[in-house]
């Protein structure tokens, strides 16, 4: 299995989008669109448990790649031609992006634990 994983955030990268987003995350936090970010981020930082996790994943030799949707279409669109629903995680291999945890399953997680759980079954 390929060591390198990637997350793609459903928000795009520009800064209008970015403070649409911060502030959408402050006033209405539970229709916020993108879960992947409610689940690793609360309202104005990196939470610690995921934080510790991304760390480990590191110390253990993966590559970690975080992406706003923009910039993975953009970075990837030659490479690989395929449409995936945002947020996802997918897994890069030597010849194509496999998805280790679709936006249907992260859209239904309500707790970091639980993303946590699905993304250490890469190993």
């Amino acid at each position: 299995m390929s060591k390198k994983i990637l997350f793609i955030y459903n928000a795009n990268s520009d800064t209008g989008s970015k403070m649409l987003d911060f502030a959408h995350k402050i006033v209405s936090p539970t229709t916020y669109s993108c879960n992947l970010c409610s689940l690793t981020h609360g309202k104005f930082t990196e939470k610690k448990q995921w934080k510790t996790f991304r760390k480990r994943l590191l110390v253990e030799g993966y590559e970690l790649e975080f992406f706003h949707k923009d910039e993975f279409q953009e970075r990837y669109k030659s490479k690989f031609g395929h449409k995936y629903t945002y947020p996802i995680i997918l897994v890069e291999t030597d010849h194509e992006l496999e998805v280790l945890v679709s936006a249907k399953k992260l859209n239904a997680m309500e707790t970091v634990e639980e993303l946590i759980s699905s993304v250490g079954s890469i190993q």
